[in-house]
């Protein structure tokens, strides 16, 4: 039984938006206050916490706040519009031999601490009263300002050329996006998101959460 003043850890699903899963909550529920902490993008899947209710959704600004983990898919090789699945791929021509594993964990160790991040351009950040991917998208050329965020772990699960599948614990506002745009740079041989899924935010975790389906 979901309680009418509540925070709800919810699955997403692949292809939704995260409003897709509020406005969903919403007409289940018959409550018109939902809201969410932390966007995920449509490719993402994973821990959404929604809040339900008045008091509930004065919570939202704390939860973002709170640690998150995620499981990233990299690719190697090519690099994206987007910095994910979805945009147009580039292929890096300079790239002769497969990267070592030894060097990736050499990188790697260079995005944990307090970094300096520029977000992806196709995101919801506003500039000039308008959401970056909207001017990206009418071929506006976009520039956003770097951000200092936080990476506390990076630990390879598994590595086969040209995926690279990582486990990232950081702070609010880092974009796995840019990072594995970051490490692909970094390492001279071009790289985009392929996937994502976030296991955690704060104390709530995948064993917590509740499928769409469910909701009742």
């Amino acid at each position: 039984m979901i309680l009418m003043e509540n925070i709800i850890p919810i699955y997403k699903p692949k292809g939704w938006t995260s409003f897709d899963v509020v406005a969903k909550v919403r007409k289940l529920l018959n409550v018109k206050k939902v809201g969410h902490a932390g966007t995920l993008d449509p490719l993402a899947t994973g821990v959404l916490v929604v809040a339900v209710g008045r008091e509930a959704t004065k919570k939202i600004s704390e939860i973002v706040g709170k640690e998150k983990e995620y499981i990233a898919k990299i690719k190697f090789g090519e690099t994206s519009t987007t910095d994910d699945e979805e945009g147009e791929k580039m292929k890096v021509q300079s790239l002769k031999l497969k990267v070592q594993k030894i060097k990736i964990n050499n990188v790697l160790k260079r995005f944990i601490g307090q970094i300096s991040q520029v977000p992806p351009i196709y995101s919801a950040i506003k500039v000039s009263g308008k959401r970056s991917y909207e001017l990206a998208r009418k071929g506006k050329d976009v520039k956003l300002k770097a951000r200092e965020v936080e990476i506390k772990d990076i630990k390879i699960i598994s590595y086969r050329w040209p995926y690279l599948k990582i486990k990232i614990v950081c702070g609010p506002g880092t974009y796995i996006r840019s990072l594995a745009r970051d490490i692909g740079q970094e390492l001279g041989c071009g790289a985009y998101l392929a996937d994502l899924e976030r296991t955690r935010v704060g104390e709530y975790g995948l064993k917590n959460t509740i499928k769409i389906e469910d909701l009742k």
